[in-house]
């Protein structure tokens, strides 16, 4: 199974008051999440299921993907590293599964995956960038799962 995870890309600052889950991204940000949509389409195969954040950010960040996505509340800003991976099926799911999400969960979810269970999310939280992606990869070898960092995009990156 691989596992994608892509932080949505730079938003506004929230204004006093304001609900978090509505801030919106900045032209940057529209930018950012516009070029990793282009390499994300040239990589990920068909059968890739989406889920997002219901937060306005992550929901244009996916929308610039021109994909199927579904919203899931397990990826809210204050989601936990669990709900996220009980959302993705991780790791018996068929298909490739992309979320797009935010930190610290995103991290917190990586750091648990790459480093092992006892990471937890005690754990520090792997940075992902604004708009980045990284890619896992799972492998069921008998005797328990091999995870493996197969990319780390930046939207930078040409």
């Amino acid at each position: 199974m691989d596992l994608i995870f892509w932080r949505h890309a730079e938003a506004h600052d929230a204004a006093q008051g304001e609900d978090d889950l509505g801030r919106p991204l900045t032209s940057k940000g529209e930018r950012q999440a516009k070029r990793m949509a282009h390499w994300l389409n040239q990589a990920l195969p068909a059968t890739v299921r989406v889920l997002v954040s219901p937060a306005l950010r992550a929901q244009q960040t996916a929308h610039a993907l021109e994909r199927r996505a579904k919203t899931c509340q397990a990826l809210a800003p204050d989601g936990t590293v669990d709900g996220l991976l009980e959302a993705a099926r991780w790791p018996e799911s068929r298909e490739p599964v992309l979320v797009v999400g935010h930190q610290p969960t995103l991290g917190l979810a990586c750091a648990r995956l790459l480093l092992g269970p006892a990471a937890g999310d005690a754990a520090a939280p792997l940075r992902i960038k604004k708009a980045g992606v990284w890619w896992l990869r799972v492998r069921d070898h008998g005797d328990g799962h091999e995870v493996t960092l197969i990319a780390v995009r930046s939207p930078e990156l040409p």
